[in-house]
């Protein structure tokens, strides 16, 4: 008999979605010494984690382990949540993409002036669109910015081929050839090689860009960032992450007019899904097959 241990701003709905669900030989516990399997938001999976002595498996309710990642306990099999970001990533993305391409922002202003304008713009058609991660969410951008007839190029560390772009490389081949691209996106996780290589040297080749990160604060020299888009470097910048968050109030990015900043929601996780996942694997685990989504904790993902 397993026991599972909840620890989520969440808990009460994944308490009731346990009740219903009926998991062979596994039973809910509210004490987190005694459960061998955790469902747990990292952030405040880790405070709790020095007293895991039975802790086997974490599922986290997260794509993002970095919190889990970073803390210097590793006695447990660590999974994610994947699969099911890609859709609402994607809205994001392409949501601000089109409000700048399409001045939606500025025509909102004009209304509340009751001022007919209209702004020329550049149609997404033709465009290059380069994705920095060519993951399942990668994927998933990819194929939507193809249906607006974009070309999609794409980066990974071995610069492998994915079907969903029209070209893969690594990113400093991509670096060297940011001049042909359009839009940037960014959807790297925290690691060691990834961090701040988002730097002065990577946009020295950027010309008039336009970049979204929806992966981590952490992959950003933001410094460098805010120097590119007084270089016209870049021609604006959508950040969901930062390398601090909240973002503190006196942080330059609140008030730069070329910057728009979301509280990291480009993708929440939405509990019912997160617990199908969960359940998948919690039976793929009473079954004693290899858990899906999982973490190696030296990679960082």
């Amino acid at each position: 008999m397993d026991k599972v241990y909840v620890i989520s701003e969440h808990a009460a709905t994944y308490h009731q979605l346990l009740a219903t669900a009926q998991l062979p030989d596994l039973a809910l516990t509210h004490n987190a010494e005694e459960a061998t399997i955790w469902l747990a938001d990292p952030p405040l999976a880790v405070s709790k984690l020095p007293h895991a002595n039975a802790l086997r498996w974490l599922q986290s309710t997260f794509a993002g382990t970095d919190a889990l990642i970073q803390a210097p306990f590793r006695h447990y099999q660590l999974t994610n949540v994947r699969g099911i970001f890609g859709p609402l990533m994607a809205e994001y993305v392409f949501g601000h993409l089109l409000t700048n391409t399409r001045h939606i922002g500025q025509y909102a202003k004009q209304q509340a002036q009751c001022h007919w304008q209209p702004q020329p713009y550049q149609s997404l058609h033709g465009q290059t669109l380069a994705i920095l991660g060519t993951g399942a969410i990668g994927q998933h951008i990819a194929t939507v910015a193809h249906a607006f007839g974009m070309t999609v190029l794409g980066t990974n560390q071995t610069g492998r081929s994915v079907e969903a772009f029209d070209h893969t490389m690594t990113l400093p081949e991509l670096q060297q050839r940011l001049r042909e691209v359009d839009v940037l996106v960014s959807t790297l996780p925290a690691t060691d090689k990834t961090h701040q290589c988002l730097n002065a040297a990577f946009w020295q080749h950027a010309q008039d860009l336009f970049f979204i990160n929806v992966g981590r604060g952490a992959t950003v020299d933001e410094h460098a960032l805010i120097h590119a888009l007084e270089a016209k470097q870049l021609r604006g910048a959508v950040l969901d992450v930062m390398q601090q968050e909240p973002l503190p109030e006196s942080h330059p990015f609140w008030t730069h007019p070329k910057v728009t900043v979301t509280p990291h929601i480009a993708a929440v996780s939405f509990p019912d899904q997160v617990f199908t996942l969960f359940a998948d694997n919690y039976r793929r685990w009473h079954a004693g097959k290899p858990l899906v989504h999982y973490v190696d904790f030296d990679k960082g993902y």
